[in-house]
């Protein structure tokens, strides 16, 4: 594993030195569990390095190398607010959803992704707990410097944070003791006495699909092809007590509210809400939601009908027929998807010629 900063015998941090990331997390676990642990690090010091984050009973090699990385690229295009009219609608009427669920009161927690959608959310919601003088208990997940600022105004009395997105968070993590590290266990694992996700109020989750079931997918690309790990999707999902999936009706002609996901990801019995910029879909196992939702005026649909809007005019590329479904179902299976208890709910086939 990469080390922002260690000492000969094993002593990590992520909080010090050029390539400082902060918090490690994810790491933690890896540690813990790995029967070999190497740490590569471009910032040695004398023994012993503190903090330590994982310390040396953990770590049986540590290796040196001129660079581990360039800090600088932890901060992307996707870690800022979005300036998108159609975007900042979305995050409007997500943070209306939240206000109307009667969960905006002190002692509020919450999560959001670090998607342009997702930080427009904590921006409006942050102004909403200040117009009503609301302070959070905490919020969670990779943490950002907009979740950063919110703590700072006083806005939650502090972060649980599993991984850095920007270099805002990295400096908060290393100097204010109200920011406080977390590893993936103490975040999400169901196996242990209480994940920090089962006292989540609120959490804001992205998706690459929803069908009608309300399932989302994450995993892959409507091709098939893997997009990435889904980090905490599924977890904060069935920990919180409202999970609402932002996303636009299409990403460009392709649609987003689809029949069936390609893969699912997180199960449609955990999503609460889907807000997208022609209205607001409600689970029908959230009718009390719903009812507060309508009473307080935001625009909701059934997702049938986004479901209608999201195919008008879309790709033909993605309308399949009967012959590529069976195509599809005779292709190997490459992976199996995970819930967060272990058990399969989805698998991954051959999404084309691996030569």
């Amino acid at each position: 594993m990469a080390a922002p900063t260690a000492d000969d015998y094993g002593n990590l941090n992520g909080v010090d030195g050029p390539s400082a990331c902060g918090t490690l997390g994810y790491a933690q676990v890896d540690a813990r569990s790995a029967r070999r642990v190497v740490a590569v690090t471009d910032n040695l010091v004398p023994y012993p390095a503190c903090p330590g984050e994982i310390t040396q009973d953990l770590v049986d090699f540590v290796v040196a190398v001129p660079e581990i990385g360039d800090a600088s690229q932890i901060v992307s295009g996707s870690t800022r607010v979005t300036e998108d009219p159609v975007g900042l609608q979305i995050a409007q009427t997500a943070a209306a959803v939240i206000d109307a669920s009667g969960l905006l009161v002190d002692g509020f927690s919450f999560q959001t992704g670090a998607g342009g959608i997702s930080l427009a959310v904590a921006k409006y919601v942050g102004q909403l707990m200040r117009d009503k003088h609301v302070q959070g208990s905490f919020a969670a997940g990779g943490i950002t410097g907009q979740i950063v600022d919110m703590l700072e105004a006083g806005l939650f009395r502090t972060l649980f944070d599993v991984q850095c997105f920007d270099l805002r968070a990295v400096r908060s993590y290393r100097d204010n003791p109200a920011h406080q590290g977390m590893s993936a266990s103490l975040y999400a694992n169901p196996w242990n006495r209480g994940a920090v996700a089962n006292r989540l109020d609120t959490m804001i989750l992205g998706a690459a699909e929803v069908d009608l079931d309300f399932n989302v997918n994450v995993t892959t690309r409507s091709n098939g092809v893997l997009m990435g790990g889904s980090g905490g999707h599924a977890d904060t999902a069935c920990g919180a007590r409202l999970a609402i999936v932002t996303t636009r009706l299409k990403a460009g002609k392709y649609p987003k509210i689809v029949d069936s996901v390609t893969t699912v990801t997180t199960p449609g019995s955990t999503i609460d809400v889907v807000v997208t910029e022609a209205g607001v879909a409600v689970n029908p196992l959230r009718e009390e939601l719903a009812a507060r939702l309508v009473a307080a005026g935001v625009n909701v649909v059934p997702l049938a009908r986004l479901h209608y809007l999201s195919q008008t005019d879309a790709s033909p590329k993605l309308r399949a027929d009967a012959a590529d479904a069976a195509a599809d179902q005779a292709k190997k299976i490459v992976a199996l998807q995970q819930y967060r208890d272990g058990t399969v709910i989805d698998v991954l086939r051959q999404a084309g010629s691996l030569n």
